[in-house]
């Protein structure tokens, strides 16, 4: 009798993971177009800075006892609000750093949606979806906040270009087929 249960509760929640559903769009380089804001003047020596967001939304329908949840989580750049000072950029290859800096914290926007997707598929909603749904998206995005904070610290925004080439390695390592490095 046992054993049936268990065997039920486990239906019960693969069921309930498989109506969960998620949209989001594939992985994708940075260009010098997609940099289309102003510099800011004054933001001292920095060159170039990337605004990613992930936009976070649901729909929520009740079946038996629990929610079934509909996710758009995307990566959206603000390319209004990220800028590129070509005027800091003497040359091609000094450019091509920088697009290459700016590429990890895209990066991190697109492991950031990732991880959100991985979890709320893999996460059985009930009555308290929302409060739930909401906790997953403050702690994974408070680790990545962290974690473009602790890149730019490494890297000193890509001037220490060891730090740049550790970064760039962990990114072709958690990021696999989709990354290829441009160098």
């Amino acid at each position: 009798m046992m054993k049936f249960r268990l065997v039920w509760l486990i239906g019960v929640a693969l069921l309930g993971l498989s109506f969960t559903k998620a949209n989001a769009q594939p992985y994708r380089y940075l260009t010098v177009d997609d940099f289309q804001g102003v510099p800011d003047s004054h933001n001292g020596e920095n060159v170039a800075f990337t605004n990613c967001n992930i936009e976070f939304s649901y729909t929520a329908h009740k079946e038996r006892n629990y929610y079934r949840l509909d996710f758009s989580i995307l990566v959206v750049m603000d390319h209004e609000k990220s800028w590129l000072d070509r005027n800091k950029a003497p040359s091609r290859e000094y450019l091509a750093e920088i697009l290459k800096h700016e590429q990890g914290h895209y990066n991190m926007a697109y492991l950031e949606q990732q991880e959100l997707l991985r979890t709320v598929s893999h996460t059985v909603f009930y009555a308290d979806y929302q409060k739930v749904a909401n906790n997953i998206f403050n702690r994974i995005d408070a680790k990545y906040q962290q974690l473009n904070r602790d890149y730019d610290d490494d890297t000193q925004h890509m001037i220490n270009r060891e730090q740049q080439h550790s970064w760039d390695m962990y990114f072709k390592k958690v990021l696999g087929s989709e990354y290829i490095a441009r160098d």
